[in-house]
């Protein structure tokens, strides 16, 4: 599937969860209720930024699609802003902050994990062009050092004879 249909499903499970979680806050009266949506919320967001991310490595995106990303994630921004209210109108705003200390950690964590995947990869990368140069120079001197023995050897005999 290619990244900006990923992207435009994970917008569609944002929204959903978006309009889950508006219903839930009608009816709950503590936004601690609200977590497990919250969860899904933030990883259904999460998938559509790497989706995104993704599809702007590849590139060659319509401007349409582009556009209605980048509208989309105005929506979040601002339904995001909104449910930073209703924690801070419930007196909750320690808890806001401790989840956006949480996404901010796993976002770091993750940057951190795709830093190491990427350093372990060169590292590979090195010892496989080390050992191909290892193996070429292996091959040279077995190719080459018996004929090269072979001829020393019929020159000092011709040199013997003359």
């Amino acid at each position: 599937m290619d990244p900006i249909t990923v992207a435009m499903t994970a917008f569609a499970a944002v929204q959903k969860t978006v309009q889950v979680i508006k219903q839930a806050q009608k009816t709950v009266n503590d936004v601690q209720s609200l977590a497990p949506m919250l969860g899904q919320y933030f990883g259904a967001k999460k998938q559509a930024t790497d989706a995104l991310e993704q599809a702007k490595k590849q590139g060659g995106s319509s401007l349409a699609q582009a556009i209605e990303i980048e509208v989309q994630l105005m929506q979040q921004k601002e339904w995001e802003e909104g449910l930073k209210m209703i924690f801070f109108q419930t007196g909750r705003a320690d808890v806001w902050a401790a989840i956006q200390k949480r996404v901010a950690e796993g976002e770091e964590a993750e940057r951190e994990a795709r830093r190491r995947a990427r350093d372990a990869a060169k590292q590979k990368a090195k010892k496989m062009a080390a050992m191909v140069n290892m193996i070429i120079g292996v091959v040279l001197v077995v190719l080459l050092v018996p004929p090269l023995a072979w001829l020393v050897i019929q020159g000092i005999m011709y040199a013997k004879d003359k």
